[in-house]
């Protein structure tokens, strides 16, 4: 019963805020790219959500190397979704990605979401990485690049005026933020680096 109430919640908190933005009415007044890099966003944001969770291996039901493989391809499945967003609004308005993608965008909401995704790129590029760092480095490389990248995806989400339902988005916001904090302090990244330097 446990494990299916978390799972069911889970999945409220992934799919309602994806079936809410659906709904908007914004959506008829947009073309169909535009449409499509909206959700892969919203996709993103939820896989922001799980992420943290695999990566202690905190879904009942998974063993530790489950969870391990499925955390990776979220990762692959989170820059995916981002290229998406990122190709969608550069075929829309080629300008307009280009002044964001160099931070001189007057929209502040854009330069989050810039920062976020450069910042989950660098998470992922460390991950590829991995086994040729020290562990310290990539657990605090990791754990920051994400911290950035989940920091600044809410902001963004929360700036933009949008498809996204504004309690949904919001919930969505607190949730990401509150599973990272989770995450963190069951890793205890900090631990580990004092321990490294002690040794």
């Amino acid at each position: 019963m446990r494990t299916a109430l978390i799972w069911g919640a889970l999945g409220l908190a992934v799919f309602i805020p994806i079936i809410a933005a659906a709904m908007s009415p914004l959506l008829q007044w947009r073309g169909p790219i535009y449409i499509a890099a909206g959700f892969a966003g919203v996709v993103g944001m939820a896989i922001m959500l799980v992420q943290p969770l695999l990566a202690i291996g905190a879904l009942p039901g998974l063993s530790a190397q489950t969870s391990r493989r499925v955390h990776r391809y979220g990762g692959i499945a989170l820059v995916l979704a981002v290229v998406g967003h990122v190709l969608g609004l550069w075929i829309t308005s080629p300008p307009d990605v280009i002044d964001v993608l160099l931070f001189r965008s007057p929209t502040p909401f854009a330069i989050w979401g810039a920062l976020a995704m450069w910042a989950v790129f660098g998470a992922a590029l460390l991950a590829a990485k991995r086994t040729r760092l020290p562990l310290r480095v990539w657990r605090w490389g990791h754990t920051g690049l994400v911290a950035i990248a989940v920091i600044g995806t809410v902001v963004h989400a929360l700036q933009i005026i949008g498809a996204m339902e504004q309690v949904t988005k919001t919930l969505l916001s607190i949730m990401l933020i509150a599973t990272l904090l989770v995450a963190v302090m069951r890793r205890k990244v900090w631990a580990m680096g004092l321990r490294s330097r002690r040794d």
